[in-house]
């Protein structure tokens, strides 16, 4: 057998302990989930081992998504960190077994605090189970691990679960894109939609042309910046723009007289414009929605300002 059939093996076993969780699933989700999102405090994650490697995971997920929360290790909460917790808090405690010993010793003093806990583990009789104030069961029938040993699909199915609390919280609070942004301004998706257009457009050395100007005059001013544009000015007004296409277009349809052109025979007279204190967000559905790859883009007083192309979205 190839080693790539292990791995499609492996891939199958895991999606297959996922959909298992469905018919899993009890009314204690939607309690879950109700904790959470009427939580005052903090998601506390607390897990030893594999599944604390998952907990923090799922901590970072529910983090940037609105959720305030953070991962615990229980061992660390019996050396000073237990003072992180508060009586609006709410913890989610994960273990596979549900008697993980380390764990259990760390619930009574939550129960003590009056601390509602979310249980997670693949045994709903476990003692965590009938400990905590919900529980999520995320039982799988057997690893992926060949010797049915390592934690593969058991944590895969923790995860899962992790994200689907994460999912049904977004959708609960109408999460979108732009508090997500706020949670990631240095990624992409925070640099679209939280950056304005002007913090990224070329606003020197600027390409214009009269309405008057030679074709060839106009290909040097092109080839100014990397825009493939110039903007055509009349009383201080933009009446039209230039671009390598249609340089290229009058090229082949007017030959004979290629070099006797002017700016006004050639330009394109509805030029997409945008302000610079709209955000590059705009700008790119501006870009997409038009098929193009550059904007003029003007200040509040319709005055030419700069270009921005879709490389700036990125």
């Amino acid at each position: 057998m190839e080693t790539k059939q292990y791995a499609i093996k492996c891939f199958k076993d895991e999606a297959q302990a996922i959909l298992d969780l469905i018919p899993q699933l009890t009314d204690d989700f939607d309690k879950a989930v109700e904790l959470i999102y009427h939580c005052k405090g903090k998601l506390i994650i607390t897990g030893v081992g594999k599944s604390g490697h998952i907990g923090a995971k799922i901590a970072a997920t529910l983090a940037s998504t609105g959720t305030p929360s953070f991962f615990v290790n229980p061992l660390d909460a019996y050396h000073g960190d237990l003072g992180m917790f508060s009586t609006e808090d709410v913890v989610l405690a994960i273990s596979n077994s549900g008697n993980t010993d380390e764990l259990l010793r760390f619930i009574p003093l939550l129960l003590e605090r009056n601390i509602p806990i979310i249980g997670m583990s693949g045994n709903p009789k476990s003692l965590l189970a009938q400990y905590a104030t919900c529980h999520l069961n995320i039982a799988v029938k057997r690893e992926a691990c060949p010797l049915n040993l390592a934690p593969t699909s058991s944590t895969t199915a923790t995860l899962a679960m992790g994200d689907a609390l994460a999912c049904a919280l977004m959708e609960v609070r109408h999460f979108k894109a732009s508090d997500f942004a706020q949670f990631h301004p240095g990624g992409s998706l925070g640099k679209r939609l939280l950056s304005k257009v002007k913090d990224y457009m070329v606003s020197t050395n600027l390409p214009i042309v009269s309405l008057d100007d030679k074709i060839s005059d106009t290909i040097i001013e092109i080839s100014k910046t990397k825009q493939g544009i110039a903007v055509a000015i009349d009383n201080g007004k933009i009446v039209g723009v230039v671009t390598d296409g249609d340089v290229r277009r009058a090229m082949q349809t007017k030959q004979d007289i290629f070099f006797t052109l002017t700016v006004k025979e050639i330009m394109s007279t509805s030029p997409k414009i945008i302000k610079d204190s709209a955000k590059l967000s705009d700008a790119e559905s501006l870009m997409r929605k038009y098929n193009i790859h550059t904007l003029v883009v003007v200040n509040d007083t319709q005055q030419f300002v700069g270009i921005i192309d879709s490389f700036a979205c990125l």
